[in-house]
């Protein structure tokens, strides 16, 4: 998975941004496999997103765990998934420390960093935000919150997700990526 390269210039990253989320918003209404209902594809005018952030884009060193121990996250719909403790990434946002634990399927090479932030439940999904970690060439992480997105479960309650856990709870906010979406999960229970 070392295929990742650092952030380019700002306006390089803006543009790439914001053609992502072109592509998200189509794919989220044209699909077969989009979370949202038929109803709320009819609905839908856009995810709402967060400015693009470049001083929430790091590249850091993880802190591998001596050995990616599994555990058991929690999932919306009370199952448990299983992933692996993989490293602990750390980080300031306006001043603040900041350390999340990254994780990965086992077996998997990709990185997932669910998160909970100071804007959950206000300015975005209550139960939390995730976001795909990429290694660099050097082994470094490239963590970009401009590319944080809800799990499936906040456009549609029929999904279960991984909820964070505790460790990956931070007391600073990510005003960055997807914000909260304006569309009622709950009255779509077991729709899809």
């Amino acid at each position: 998975m070392a295929d990742a390269q650092e952030p380019g210039d700002p306006a390089s990253h803006a543009r790439a941004l914001a053609q992502f989320r072109r592509a998200k918003d189509a794919w989220l209404t044209a699909d077969a496999q989009s979370p949202l209902t038929a109803e709320q594809r009819r609905r839908f005018g856009g995810l709402a997103y967060y400015d693009d952030a470049p001083a929430l884009i790091f590249v850091v060193p993880p802190e591998p765990f001596d050995r990616p121990e599994p555990v058991e996250l929690a999932t919306s719909g009370g199952e448990a998934a299983t992933y692996e403790r993989w490293a602990r990434i750390r980080f300031a946002v306006d001043g603040q420390e900041a350390a999340l634990t990254v994780y990965r399927q086992p077996g998997a090479e990709q990185f997932f960093l669910p998160f909970v932030d100071a804007t959950a439940g206000r300015e975005t999904y209550g139960a939390g935000r995730y976001l795909e970690v990429h290694e660099l060439r050097d082994g470094r992480l490239l963590v970009d919150f401009n590319y944080a997105y809800n799990p499936y479960c906040a456009y549609n309650a029929g999904y279960s997700c991984p909820l964070p856990p505790a460790e990956n709870r931070l007391a600073v906010a990510i005003r960055a990526g997807e914000r909260a979406f304006a569309g009622d999960a709950a009255e779509h229970r077991h729709s899809r």
